[in-house]
């Protein structure tokens, strides 16, 4: 999961550059063409099968339509609104995931949690500032990819076990193929990129290919509850480069808010782990075998 939150800060790093000069049509078109391809090239490469029957199981079918809305908004979120606060906001991901997985899996969570959750969310209005002069109202495209990426990553939770990670990735990739054909009418003609922009594509798409494989696998091998807390490793990386690469300005709020993402994330992990221990020491010795 860190892995994945490293690879995305970077391309969304590679996409902020690029749409100071490219259609966001453009960008996400060349994503999805590369992407895809490099991923296909990949499963056959260990002779897995690209497209099969299951991939038109519900959470399959829903996981794309996911991606498709994430990309959508995520890029516009990233031209017009700095890379750090884009970052924060996305970060209440888990915490929706968190909520979801109550819902859709019946996962048990007590009140030490809920508590968690209710200060991640209120790390995340500290941050937003809504109905103040520091509201930036381009923040709700971020929110929109939050919740649309929160839906996917459930998705991939309930996605058949015969599907394997490299298949739902090379799903994944396409849906930019959708949003890109979307996006075509309402954004600028499309150009030939230059020396740089090529780098930058690199910068984008290969950092995403590895983000997007890891956080497939880690969402389908690991607990929701303990994975997706590591999630929150993504608001480091996305404030650091903000500010390094974009000199942006990062305010007592943000630093109050994330610091309050972050301490419910880390505290959500020590909890399950506490319990993941006590589980263990009460259970039946045959049980503990198994495990």
């Amino acid at each position: 999961m860190i892995l994945a939150m490293a690879g995305f800060a970077l391309g969304d790093t590679g996409i902020k550059f690029l749409s100071d000069g490219l259609s966001l049509s453009q960008i996400l078109m060349t994503m999805g063409v590369i992407g895809t391809g490099a991923f296909v090239l990949l499963s056959l490469s260990k002779r897995q099968p690209i497209l099969t029957r299951d991939m038109r199981h519900p959470a399959v079918l829903i996981r794309g339509a996911s991606d498709v809305i994430a990309a959508l908004f995520m890029i516009n979120a990233l031209a017009v609104s700095p890379l750090s606060l884009v970052t924060s906001v996305t970060q209440a991901g888990p915490l929706v995931v968190a909520l979801g997985a109550v819902v859709l899996f019946k996962e048990q969570v007590g009140w030490r949690r809920w508590c968690a959750i209710f200060a991640g969310l209120t790390g995340v209005m500290i941050i937003l500032r809504p109905g103040t002069e520091g509201f930036d109202v381009f923040a709700l495209l971020a929110v929109g990819a939050m919740l649309a990426l929160a839906a996917r990553d459930l998705a991939t939770r309930a996605a058949p076990k015969t599907l394997s990670n490299l298949q739902l990735a090379t799903v994944g990739f396409a849906s930019f193929l959708v949003s890109a054909l979307m996006l075509i009418p309402f954004t600028d003609p499309w150009s030939i990129p230059d020396t740089r922009e090529w780098g930058l594509f690199a910068l984008v798409i290969l950092p995403t290919i590895a983000g997007y494989y890891a956080i497939t696998a880690s969402m389908r091998i690991g607990d929701i509850s303990v994975v997706t807390p590591f999630r929150y490793s993504r608001l480091l990386f996305g404030v650091v480069l903000g500010v390094t690469l974009f000199s942006e300005s990062i305010d007592i709020w943000m630093l109050v808010g994330g610091a309050l993402i972050v301490a419910s994330g880390i505290y959500t992990v020590l909890r399950e782990r506490k319990l993941h221990r006590i589980e263990l020491a009460t259970a039946p010795t045959c049980v503990q075998d198994d495990r």
